[in-house]
């Protein structure tokens, strides 16, 4: 981080905390940077770049005056209900004020292009900037292997439809995965099989088995922070994967949602050990940025490359979105308020563990060993009805989601668990939610 950024990120962080008030005059020019043992420059430009984004306001010869707070922040209901089950973002770290900055920085730039129909493949100085922004994850490809979507779902149900070189039809997926996925491929009748995950990894001998004579077109799967899991998979599993994927023509589509909010800086997601030859990388900003956004990056095998954007047809994806969420990265914005989030998350991830050692020492939840990312199953004994004790916790304003959502329609071997989320919970609830977690599971087991 430059001296700039730094100026500018605790001064924000100061109006966040309320240590600068709305209405409170900010340290003169001078005065700051005496304190922050800088430049006047820097100190201006941080001030004009706060000034940019509505936080603050100048008056001439006065000085600089935090911004008054022009709407409430987002409502949370009554304050009675704890909810571990959603799986969009806090409402309450959204980046609004920043991104309505590049909004208009992005139509300054670009201006009447915008609002053409642009290219399939997407902006191409977005997709510039993301050969540039991945590269922090592992993955290096250059733009014209990058496709930009409608949100990771819309590549995956291209992925799902078109063909693939290796002419097999069938695709395997991890049992427990990601539900609303798992429902599209059951509505549209295309061929579907599990392999079981469980927090500890998945069974490698088996997964090369169903490479070897299975007949799949390729393998979806979340290799950091699961969903629901939340675990990842070791270094040993993810280098088997891309070998198993070589040497038998399966293809792998790593949904890579949770890349921002992992805590590994080390991890190799398993597109980068195998060469770029049979991995489709997808990435989200959802997690980080907005849902509504609906902005994701596919990164395909130059085999794959000409099926996909076939499929894949027409710009359908916003170019005023595309143009901001450029000028969000490039402008340094999406990694700092990263860093927020992923700070944000790993606390809530620490008080929910806390809890569960205070209440569950003696059982019967297990949890496992996650501490980054926004899921963690609560593992329960295979005699807890999961309808009846949901209804229990909804009559105590604790929801939870069941893990049974989480599996294919017909698979037989699943494990007991609730998809627990800490993205929308109030961490001052998340002690009381877990104990009535841990009280009604009890009582379902006696």
């Amino acid at each position: 981080m430059t001296k700039y950024e730094a100026v500018f990120a605790d001064l924000e962080r100061k109006m966040n905390e309320g240590e600068y008030r709305s209405g409170q005059k900010l340290p003169s020019v001078r005065g700051a940077a005496e304190s922050y043992g800088c430049s006047v420059s820097t100190v201006i430009r941080a001030y004009t770049e706060l000034e940019k984004r509505h936080l603050i306001y100048s008056v001439p010869q006065s000085g600089y005056y935090v911004v008054a707070k022009s709407a409430d922040p987002p409502d949370r209901g009554d304050g009675t209900l704890i909810d571990f089950s959603p799986a969009s973002p806090d409402l309450n770290v959204f980046p609004y004020l920043d991104f309505q900055h590049c909004l208009n920085k992005a139509i300054d730039t670009y201006k009447y292009n915008l609002f053409t129909y642009g290219e399939s493949k997407g902006l191409e100085k977005l997709r510039h900037t993301l050969a540039s922004h991945l590269t922090d994850s592992r993955v290096f490809a250059n733009a014209e292997r990058i496709v930009v979507t409608s949100g990771v779902q819309q590549a995956l149900e291209i992925l799902a439809k078109m063909p693939f070189p290796n002419g097999n039809r069938t695709i395997l997926v991890e049992q427990p995965s990601y539900d609303f996925y798992l429902r599209f491929l059951e509505a549209e009748g295309l061929p579907v099989i599990g392999i079981a995950r469980t927090a500890a990894g998945i069974d490698l001998g088996e997964l090369e088995e169903k490479f070897k004579t299975g007949g799949i077109k390729f393998f979806y799967t979340m290799s950091r922070c699961h969903n629901p899991l939340g675990t990842s998979y070791s270094g040993k599993e993810r280098k088997e994967i891309a070998r198993m994927a070589r040497k038998y023509g399966v293809y792998v589509v790593e949904d890579d949602y949770m890349a921002d909010l992992g805590d590994d800086p080390g991890f190799e997601p398993i597109y980068a050990l195998d060469g770029a030859s049979h991995v489709v990388y997808l990435k989200s900003f959802s997690k980080i940025i907005f849902p509504g956004l609906r902005l994701g990056a596919a990164v395909l095998p130059e085999r794959l490359l000409k099926t996909f954007q076939d499929f894949k047809r027409y710009a359908d994806t916003s170019l005023l979105s595309q143009a901001a969420l450029e000028v969000y990265i490039r402008n340094g914005m999406y990694e700092r308020h990263k860093s927020k989030i992923v700070s944000q998350y790993a606390a809530r991830m620490r008080a929910l563990r806390d809890a569960v050692r205070r209440f569950g020492e003696a059982g019967p939840i297990e949890i496992p060993d996650v501490c980054s990312g926004v899921y963690t199953p609560f593992k329960l004994p295979q005699t807890v009805n999961l309808d009846r004790l949901t209804e229990r916790l909804e009559a105590r304003n604790v929801r939870v989601m069941p893990g049974k959502s989480f599996y294919l329609s017909g698979y037989l071997e699943r494990e007991k668990f609730l998809r627990i989320s800490i993205s929308r919970v109030r961490p001052e609830q998340i002690e009381q939610g877990v104990q009535a977690i841990v009280e009604e599971t009890r009582r379902a087991v006696r």
